[in-house]
């Protein structure tokens, strides 16, 4: 009596378990279908969907590409030149700051030089004595050799004359030498700019006195700049000098050459240091400021390219590929894949898809081949689900 009562009560439990998993199933089915890849669940065909924004849509589009090598560094002077006293004395002035543009040949400081002035005029002196005895000599031989052509006077005696006219010929050049080094004293009194620049340091001041071999200034030339980077071994052999170089630094953008690559590969790093010279004619840049640039191994000047953002990975042993509207469904295209420019996040696209062709860029969610496709309108958001398909996720 008592389990023939609760007999039905047990059937009918029974039969809500098994609606309960049926139903759990088919839920189930319907998440398989949004699976990306490209062997997207075909259980998608004409079930769920997705809407897309017009931003979600791109077409390719020809475009120049650049094969870029990306290179940061620190801009340094190309040439630096530390001026150092060639004597020791006093100094009476010093006409230039630091960061005061300079010229070639242009007065930087200037020692007292009375002392060498003094030498300087007794060289003078010395040599024009040493002229007048030499003019002597040589007038004396004159006379001897024609004495000795009449015969009045024997050979011995224009052999004489001429070792006097030799010796008046070396106190000559004696003398020459010594107002040589006193004139190259003099000269050192006076500091000249090698080469023209910017005075990077001054290190002297009116009325110091200077040993010979102290540092005074600091000159560097910032007409042009050179940044030293490292590249990757794997990317050293496409970087040749002359290529362009595209950077940024102090908030804008220049151009240079790569003007060295080192022949040899650094053990450590195994990168390859890479020499880049910037010109600088109107001092825009500043030594020592940071820059990132990309060296320009070479440009396809009519690359179909797409956003880095609509390539997909396939299953291991797969290609890329990307997700395309095809009527009002979600296609799949694999892909071949061409240059890469990740600064602009671009790719180039060498085979698989057309200008003609709509891809699906970003992540609008969940996508599977044969989804259906609806487009958003103005006012519409991206993403709401169509009938039997959860909204996607951003």
């Amino acid at each position: 009596m008592h389990n023939r009562t609760y007999a039905p009560f047990r059937a009918f439990g029974l039969a809500a378990l098994v609606a309960a998993a049926a139903a759990c199933s088919q839920d189930a089915g319907a998440r398989e279908t949004g699976k990306g890849g490209p062997g997207g669940g075909p259980g998608g065909r004409g079930g769920a969907g997705v809407t897309l924004a017009p931003a979600d849509v791109a077409s390719p589009r020809r475009a120049p590409l650049e094969d870029a090598i990306p290179v940061t560094g620190n801009l340094a002077p190309l040439e630096r030149a530390e001026l150092r006293a060639r004597l020791e004395g006093d100094l009476v002035a010093v006409t230039v700051r630091e960061g005061e543009a300079v010229r070639a040949g242009q007065l930087l400081a200037r020692f007292e030089a009375v002392e060498e002035a003094g030498e300087q005029r007794s060289a003078q002196a010395d040599v024009a004595a040493a002229r007048s005895v030499l003019s002597t000599a040589q007038w004396n031989l004159e006379q001897t050799r024609e004495l000795h052509r009449e015969g009045a006077v024997p050979e011995r005696d224009v052999r004489l004359a001429e070792q006097e006219v030799s010796a008046a010929r070396a106190r000559v050049a004696a003398a020459q030498s010594r107002l040589a080094g006193t004139s190259s004293t003099v000269s050192d009194t006076r500091v000249l700019a090698p080469t023209s620049g910017v005075i990077e340091r001054r290190l002297v001041n009116p009325g110091e006195h200077v040993n010979r071999g102290a540092t005074m200034f600091t000159l560097v030339r910032g007409d042009v700049l050179e940044l030293a980077a490292s590249v990757p071994e794997r990317a050293a052999a496409a970087v040749q000098p002359g290529q362009a170089v595209r950077f940024t630094a102090g908030g804008r953008e220049f151009t240079g050459r790569v003007a060295r690559v080192n022949p040899s590969v650094d053990a450590a790093s195994r990168s390859v240091r890479v020499y880049v010279q910037v010109p600088n004619p109107d001092g825009a840049l500043r030594a020592g400021a940071f820059a990132t640039g990309r060296i320009v191994a070479r440009t396809v000047p009519d690359a179909l390219t797409l956003p880095a953002s609509a390539l997909r990975e396939g299953r291991e042993g797969e290609g890329p590929f990307v997700y395309r509207v095809e009527g009002d469904e979600v296609g799949v295209a694999p892909v071949t894949v061409g240059l890469r420019d990740e600064a602009a996040g671009v790719v180039e696209i060498v085979e698989g898809i057309t200008e003609a062709d709509r891809v699906i860029v970003g992540n609008v969610g969940l996508l599977g081949r044969g989804m259906k496709v609806r487009m958003a309108g103005a006012g519409e958001g991206r993403g709401r689900g169509e009938k039997g398909g959860a909204r996607p996720g951003g």
